[in-house]
């Protein structure tokens, strides 16, 4: 139990560390950075969606450099092939025998931290080759099974703007994410410090901060911290209110949703508490984590009906009035 406190108790230091190597190239997006921890220590998968330009790709490959993880960026086109994601045979010759034999050669999945960019230009056949590695965190291949580095965790981008030629991911498909993230634009003064540093002189390297195996442990550590009855109940009665069938809740879901979250988000809400709670150096989680939390793990699990799509309202206005009301 004390190897688990203490390596708890070294999350929040390493937090710090962790923000202070990506301020080196990263101006603002505090709230990103903490929530991409959140995500990693939860050993959760994140779909981002934000206009090109915001240093998406930036900010996680800085995010894998500063935790000494190996990072692979994979482009989505309409022509990508599922083996251009996992890897292929491919037919080799022995040096010594001159016999030939298949040679299985590694696709860019088998790394850390994976940029999945635009994953919603990519057909579902596709889409699906990266999804099962998400799920099973393994690769099959021909009649080989090839399992995944821990930690594992997969950045998908969308973009908001472009929808023309998208295939957009299917709700059970974005079921399987952890958090749905928004990157904003930068406010006045951070965008003046990211034209001043980034047409300044090069910018210093990254430090490594942690190690696989240090994350590998805080991830098994920040299950083990105990939830209060109240908190637990809170977490499933959040989840449950956003289903329109469900006899207690309220009348704007009704009138605003068509389906609400599944049973993945109140597991979810739970363990984003819980790792939460562990980043600012407590030992158990509040309701107040839960709130923090709630708009990333379910905005994109509620579906909207045309009513509210006809008054202007996205899921997680939704969600933030039904926190209110709560």
């Amino acid at each position: 139990m004390n190897e688990k406190v203490e390596t708890l108790e070294m999350l929040a230091d390493a937090k710090e560390q962790i923000q202070e190597e990506i301020g080196k190239v990263i101006v603002g997006q505090k709230k990103v950075i903490e929530e991409f921890l959140i995500a990693l220590f939860a050993n959760g998968h994140c779909l981002l969606e934000g206009v090109p330009g915001l240093a998406k790709t930036l900010l996680i490959s800085s995010l894998a450099k500063a935790l000494n993880l190996k990072f692979s960026r994979i482009q989505f086109t309409p022509d990508l092939m599922p083996s251009d994601i996992t890897g292929t045979d491919i037919l080799a010759e022995s040096k010594v025998d001159g016999k030939r034999y298949f040679e299985y050669i590694k696709g860019p999945i088998f790394a850390n931290v994976i940029l999945a960019d635009e994953i919603n230009r990519t057909p579902p056949k596709t889409q699906s080759a990266l999804l099962q590695a998400m799920q099973e965190y393994q690769i099959t291949a021909g009649n080989q099974t090839f399992d995944l580095d821990q930690p594992f965790l997969v950045f998908a981008t969308q973009n908001p703007i472009e929808q023309e030629g998208t295939y957009p991911l299917p709700e059970a498909q974005l079921d399987r994410f952890m958090f749905n993230i928004n990157i904003d634009y930068p406010s006045w003064e951070e965008e003046k410090e990211i034209v001043r540093k980034t047409t300044g002189e090069n910018i210093h390297p990254l430090k490594p901060v942690l190690t696989a195996e240090k994350i590998i442990a805080v991830q098994k550590a920040v299950r083990t911290l105990p939830v209060s009855d109240h908190v637990l109940e809170y977490a499933v009665k959040l989840a449950r209110s956003t289903r329109p069938h469900y006899e207690n809740a309220p009348d704007f879901i009704k009138n605003w949703v068509n389906w609400g979250a599944g049973p993945r988000a109140s597991q979810y809400l739970i363990l984003a508490a819980k790792t939460r709670a562990a980043l600012h150096n407590r030992f158990s989680p509040s309701e107040d984590d839960i709130k923090k939390c709630a708009e990333i793990v379910m905005q994109h699990r509620v579906i909207i009906s045309f009513a509210a799509e006809a008054e202007g309202l996205k899921s997680k206005d939704i969600i933030k009035k039904l926190i209110a009301e709560l």
